[in-house]
């Protein structure tokens, strides 16, 4: 009866380290990367407001859209302006507190309760613009959180968050802060690609 017990005793720590070893596991972070993480977490606390130049491309319903964008973020507003590959303005889009107003490039003038709606209304693609603040910068909103990645040196790879699965590339250094030049974020009807070619002001 020992034996047999002791049999299944290693068969039980076999699966278990079988499991540990799949290719899906993840790993949990070491000390020393923790630690780096809750350091880079610390430090981009402190961003308040930004201002950035790219290129965006979205992919939803056999249609697509790409060209690029200047956005200016702070705690409370957000201006982005929206170009097409050739460089004129296909919309302005500014949120307050109190509302969102997108103005298309024959400057009719809609305004809507939030980003995401008036986005899927007027351009035919769906800004997540309530969480692309937090996310463009490396770092998770405070909504629920149903996954999450970090690496080694304490950067965020992968989040699925709000209905979003997201991936962080190609991070750089940008005066005290690592920051993700390249973010691919993927919904169920929607793919979008944003790409930072230059940060032009990172406050607090």
């Amino acid at each position: 009866m020992q034996a047999m017990r002791a049999l299944c005793l290693l068969g039980l720590v076999a699966v278990l380290v079988g499991c540990a070893n799949a290719p899906g596991a993840k790993p949990e972070l070491g000390a020393a990367s923790q630690k780096l993480r809750d350091q880079h977490l610390q430090s981009l606390a402190a961003i308040r407001q930004f201002s950035l130049q790219g290129r965006i491309g979205v992919q939803t319903n056999g249609k697509g859209f790409s060209g690029s964008l200047q956005w200016q973020h702070n705690s409370i507003n957000d201006d982005i302006s929206l170009y097409s590959p050739l460089g004129s303005q296909v919309a302005s889009i500014k949120k307050t507190p109190e509302l969102v107003t997108l103005e298309d490039s024959n400057g009719k003038n809609v305004s809507a309760a939030d980003a995401e709606t008036l986005t899927q209304e007027f351009l035919g693609w769906r800004l997540p613009l309530s969480g692309l603040a937090d996310w463009s910068i490396g770092r998770p909103t405070q909504s629920p959180i149903q996954s999450i990645i970090w690496n080694e040196q304490g950067l965020l790879t992968n989040l699925d968050q709000d209905g979003w699965k997201i991936e962080f590339q190609n991070y750089e250094q940008q005066g005290a802060y690592m920051l993700p030049n390249k973010i691919s974020l993927k919904s169920d009807k929607l793919n979008l690609k944003l790409l930072v070619e230059k940060w032009n002001k990172l406050d607090y």
